[in-house]
């Protein structure tokens, strides 16, 4: 799910209102008179009347985007486009002259309705096919022929002759999927023959709201890939999810391809906690304790997300298909143990390291750890208000009281947050100035600044990201990288979400206009700004760089907002007045160098590499052998190196330097706790390393959190080489909160006075300057069980 920027509703509404008087929320004479069809006519004109006047683009509704929209309904509902004929598409191509009037004035949406129809035709005629061809046919996989499961860019079956060839290889390669993952040959059919009858009987159950839903969500990303239409059940997920507390297995789900495909695990959730799972990861089927597994291929999400919720205590098990695996890989089967998600699971932590220099002595370091910039307002009577750069503060004060001589801030798995945070969050490295520049539709920029001289710490920082660093991590690390306040290392760049969104519930706004209504339409999520830093470039698209590039198997242009369609372009504002520090600019030459050459040397990156190898392997060559033979000497081989690669990460980790984990409860608590127990292999022995599953049979021996960990070491030693080049005195400055944990009074009436959410897609905002926090995605329908 996206980030949500709420704008207070007498804005939205005031907003709406205006609009109103130049009659785009008007019925037309054309438009259809029942109740049903004045409704959906209503809200599609309202959606369509908002895009035109509130998008960043301020872009009229016209034949050009009436055309895209078009292509982009057809896309979602068959997307392989292996369903629809060209004869069909011929046959909708003559809409495209009276589209954009139709939406726009009648609200028209009878090319919505036609278009379904011609969709549950084609896909029942599929299932037909399909189900007599698994009764009756037979599969052959000693051929050496190729499937490719790619298909955004293909060809249209000319008829149903080729789109019955295409359901038979696509069938097929489901068949030894499943086949490959274990299943005998009877229990192949049946799962693939409920499969698509439940795919087919899920999309003849669909209501008419539910239809008009993927329209209009079609329509508003033919503006940009971050507006988006939220029926009323996405808007009941993202309620659960502002209560900060919600149980299920803590992942953001998205729909990719017909599969239920994970974007990111929420810190301290069940899934990240227990280390089966991570991004990227496709989820094909969901269990319940003494049941048979339920398929969710094909399943639309909100139905998925119901099965993997459930009561807190309870097990799931799913059917995964891993991160970088070939389309056609068979899945394993993982059980987690929902539980409730809460704030305090997800906040700031620390982790003190004595790393050995190899001259005989140590450098002690700071790593910070913060996976969102959260803040929590809903503290009364004197309670201490949740808050990142108050608990990061505390921590930077704790790293001080134990004489590290350097901090990593690790903003790895930051996809955003309150951008209020991100600006007092940065005036902790910073004495004060500009740290973001915000221009709305009308070319105003408004400069979000820290006015408050003190700094909690002025001694070597490194930022480490990477491409699921968005939004406003990107705000503090362009903004620390301006000053030359801090080194940036890690992926070549983050991820490129430079935009803000609002908002808006549609039934307020009816209800307020007068416009009857008979079920909540849910809302509007409209594009409103941009983030530039304080140089004036702007962080759309381009993210922030890194200085210093570690090998990594996230650092994929498909991981960023250019891989996204339609994304707003990269530009510049003027820059803002700010002082330049260029603390690090000496040093980036030598530091690059020194890490270049460990990295070279290091049997550790060159299992990176060749991970990284496999990744961009599968995704370039998008397909995948039906030939079984060569499938199963490809898991054998995939088998034998992860043990061969487990045996060797023994010797190479048979030590490791002293380190202390820090919590915010530590941080208030004088000396340090005991420090961290590893296993032989170099891996902590702490309950979630413990059950972390290991690839199965046919898997990509890639453990995300092992290269996440080599990444870091390697980031430590470069703050090592930081420390030793620039000779830092140490820790020094003023601890920066007051004695509450809060921000200075100052910073609480920026805050206040700021009113902007730093947008990245799939954060859980329980305020108004909350935002979603991982990285976006393609996809159109989101959620968080």
């Amino acid at each position: 799910m996206n980030l949500r920027r709420f704008a207070a509703p007498g804005v939205a509404l005031g907003l709406v209102i205006s609009l109103g008087a130049t009659g785009f929320v008007r019925r037309s004479a054309a438009a259809p008179q029942d109740p049903r069809g004045a409704e959906e006519a209503s809200i599609t004109r309202l959606t369509t009347g908002l895009l035109e006047h509130s998008q960043f683009a301020h872009h009229p509704f016209d034949r050009e985007l009436a055309g895209a929209l078009l292509d982009r309904y057809l896309d979602a509902l068959d997307g392989s486009r292996s369903l629809f004929l060209q004869s069909d598409v011929d046959k909708f191509a003559g809409y495209r002259s009276v589209l954009a009037q139709d939406t726009r004035g009648a609200g028209d949406t009878h090319v919505a309705q036609a278009i379904f129809e011609r969709y549950l035709e084609r896909l029942g005629q599929q299932v037909a096919y399909v189900t007599g061809e698994l009764r009756t046919g037979s599969f052959d996989f000693t051929g050496h022929d190729v499937y490719s499961f790619d298909r955004e860019h293909a060809p249209r079956p000319g008829d149903l002759t080729a789109a019955e060839a295409l359901w038979r290889q696509q069938l097929r390669a489901e068949y030894l999927q499943e086949k490959l993952g274990g299943k005998r040959p009877s229990v192949v059919v049946s799962t693939l023959t409920k499969r698509y009858a439940q795919q087919l009987k899920t999309a003849r159950s669909l209501h008419p709201e539910e239809v008009l839903e993927i329209y209009l969500d079609a329509l508003t990303h033919v503006y940009d890939p971050h507006s988006d239409y939220l029926g009323h059940e996405q808007m009941d997920s993202l309620s659960i999810a502002m209560n900060l507390s919600l149980v299920g297995i803590g992942a953001t789900l998205e729909a990719s391809e017909g599969y239920c495909k994970i974007l990111s695990l929420v810190p301290g959730g069940p899934a990240a906690r227990s280390g089966l799972l991570k991004a990227g990861d496709r989820i094909v089927a969901v269990a319940q304790p003494g049941q048979e597994p339920i398929d969710v291929v094909n399943m639309p999400l909100s139905r998925a997300v119901e099965l993997i919720r459930g009561p807190k205590g309870s097990p799931v098990t799913l059917e995964v298909i891993p991160s970088g695996a070939a389309d056609g890989s068979p899945p394993r089967t993982v059980s987690i143990m929902r539980d409730e998600v809460k704030l305090e699971d997800q906040a700031a932590k620390a982790r003190i390291v004595d790393l050995p220099t190899g001259h005989g002595d140590t450098v002690r370091l700071g790593v910070i750890d913060l996976p969102s910039f959260y803040a929590d307002m809903s503290g009364h009577n004197g309670a201490r208000r949740r808050s990142a750069t108050a608990d990061v503060a505390r921590l930077l004060a704790k790293l001080k009281d134990e004489h590290v001589r350097g901090v990593v801030l690790d903003l790895r798995r930051n996809g955003g947050g309150s951008l209020d945070e991100a600006i007092t969050l940065t005036g902790l490295f910073i004495r004060k100035g500009p740290v973001v520049q915000t221009r709305d539709q009308a070319g105003d920029v408004e400069v979000g600044a820290d006015p408050d001289p003190a700094v909690a710490y002025d001694g070597p920082l490194v930022v480490l990201t990477s491409r699921f660093s968005a939004s406003a991590s990107e705000i503090l690390t362009g903004a620390l990288k301006d000053y030359g306040r801090a080194l940036v290392v890690g992926d070549s760049s983050t991820f490129g979400k430079g935009t803000v969104q609002n908002i808006i519930p549609l039934a307020r706004v009816m209800d307020r206009m007068g416009l009857a209504h008979a079920y909540d339409p849910g809302a509007l999520k409209v594009t409103i700004s941009k983030f530039y830093r304080p140089s004036g470039a702007s962080t759309q698209l381009r993210g922030v760089a890194s200085d210093i590039v570690l090998p990594s198997p996230s650092d994929f242009r498909d991981v960023s907002e250019s891989a996204l369609k339609d994304p707003l372009p990269w530009d510049t504002v003027p820059p803002a007045p700010y002082e330049r520090l260029d603390r690090v600019q000496p040093y980036v030459g030598e530091l690059r160098q020194r890490s270049a050459r460990r990295v070279a040397g290091e049997q550790d990156f060159a299992f990176v590499a060749d991970d990284v190898a496999r990744l961009r392997h599968n995704l370039a060559t998008k397909s995948v052998s039906p030939n079984e033979a060569e499938r199963r000497a490809e898991m054998a081989r995939d088998k034998a190196s992860h043990e061969e690669r487990e045996r060797e990460e023994l010797t190479l980790h048979a030590s490791e330097p002293r380190t202390y984990d820090i919590t915010l409860e530590d941080a208030a608590s004088p000396g340090l706790p005991a420090p961290v127990a590893f296993t032989k292999d170099g891996k902590e022995t702490s309950p979630a390393a413990s059950t972390a599953a290991r690839p199965g049979p046919g898997e990509p021996a890639v453990d995300q959190d092992e290269d996440e960990s080599i990444e870091l070491t390697e980031c430590e030693r470069i703050l090592a080489d930081y420390v030793d080049l620039s000779r830092s005195p140490g820790l020094r400055g003023a601890h920066r909160a007051t004695n509450s944990g809060w921000p200075s009074h100052s910073r609480l009436a920026l805050a206040l006075r700021l009113k902007l959410v730093a947008s990245s897609p799939n954060e859980d905002p329980p305020s108004p300057v909350h935002c979603r926090r991982t990285p976006a995605s393609r996809a159109h329908d989101r959620r968080l069980p």
